[in-house]
C-alpha cells in the first residue's frame, strides 16, 4: 500500500459501507493506517477487519447497517454522533452485481439491485449530511462502476450504477453550501466478490482492457483516498474512472488485437 505523502489530510472520522471485506475493508485499512477512525459498516460480521485495524494501532468501531433501510441508517449515525461524534467522510461502496441479461432478470432481483446500489447510498447521504454539516464538512465518495458510464448488458446492475452517477452530481451541488463535496469513483475490472466465479466474464474482460490486467484494491482504494483528502478540495460533481483504459481505448484495443491474431 502506498505511503500517505506529509501534505495530505484526512477526516477525523469516515463512515465506509460494504466494509467487512473487499473493498471497502482496504480503504478501511488504508484510512485507518493514516491516523482516521473509521466506522466500519456492513450487515456481516466486522469484527475480523475491525481486529486487524486495531492489531496494527488503528482505530475503529463496528456497525451493523442494512444500507436500503432509512432507519439503520439513522440509528448508525446516532452511534456515530454519540460515539466518535465528528464525521467528515462517507464511502458508499455496499453494492451487489447479478449478471443477467435483460428478459432474464426477474422484478425481485432488480428491485434488490435498486435498493442496494441506488436507494442505500440516497438514504446514507440523507441521514449522514446534517452530521457532516456540523462537523465542518467533509467529502462524500460513491463507488460506481464503469457500468454507470457505458451500455452494458445488466440492466439492474447498469441502471443501479448510472443512477448513482447522477445521484453523486445531484447530491454535490446541493450540499456545496454546507461545504460536503461528492464524487463517484468507477472501477473497472477488480478482483473482488463481484466476479468470483466468473472466470470466462473476467478472461473476456482482460481482451478488451489495453493495460491487460485487473486493477488492484489498491489502486481503487488510492483514488477513494485522494477524493477523501484535502488535495480534492475543489474537486466535487465529478467521475474518476479507474479501468485500465477499458472505456477509452477498449473497442479498439479488441478490434486490433482481433484483426491482428494476437488476442491476449
Amino acid at each position: 500500500m502506498s505511503e500517505s505523502p506529509s501534505t495530505e489530510t484526512y477526516p477525523d472520522v469516515v463512515l465506509i459501507t460494504g466494509a467487512a471485506r473487499g473493498m471497502g475493508a482496504n480503504h478501511a485499512r488504508a484510512l485507518a493506517a493514516r491516523g482516521v477512525h473509521v466506522c466500519v459498516a456492513d450487515i456481516i460480521d466486522t469484527s475480523e477487519v475491525i481486529a486487524e485495524i486495531e492489531r496494527a494501532g488503528g482505530s475503529a468501531s463496528a456497525h451493523h447497517l442494512d444500507v436500503a433501510d432509512p432507519a439503520a441508517w439513522a440509528r448508525t449515525v446516532d452511534e456515530i454522533r454519540s460515539g466518535p461524534g465528528s464525521l467528515g467522510g462517507l464511502i458508499n461502496n455496499a453494492g451487489i452485481s447479478r449478471r443477467l441479461e435483460f428478459m432474464d432478470t426477474p422484478d425481485e432481483i432488480w428491485e434488490q439491485t435498486m435498493r442496494i446500489n441506488l436507494f442505500g447510498p440516497f438514504y446514507g447521504i440523507k441521514a449522514v449530511a446534517p452530521l457532516m454539516h456540523q462537523s465542518g464538512g467533509g467529502a462524500i465518495v460513491n463507488i460506481s462502476s464503469i457500468a454507470g458510464l457505458i451500455g452494458y448488458f445488466s440492466p439492474a446492475y447498469s441502471s443501479s450504477k448510472w443512477g448513482l452517477t447522477g445521484l453523486s452530481k445531484s447530491a454535490a451541488g446541493n450540499l456545496a453550501k454546507w461545504g460536503i463535496r461528492v464524487n463517484s469513483v468507477h472501477p473497472g475490472l477488480v478482483g473482488t466478490d463481484l466476479v468470483r466465479g466468473a472466470d470466462e466474464f473476467v478472461a473476456a474482460s482482460l481482451r478488451s482492457i489495453p493495460t491487460g490486467r485487473k486493477a488492484s484494491l489498491d489502486e481503487i482504494t488510492d483514488a477513494v483516498l485522494f477524493l477523501l483528502s484535502d488535495r480534492s478540495g475543489y474537486i466535487t460533481g465529478t467521475e474518476v474512472t479507474v479501468d485500465g483504459g477499458l472505456i477509452s481505448n477498449g473497442l479498439y484495443h479488441r478490434v486490433l488485437a482481433d484483426a491482428e491474431g494476437k488476442l491476449s
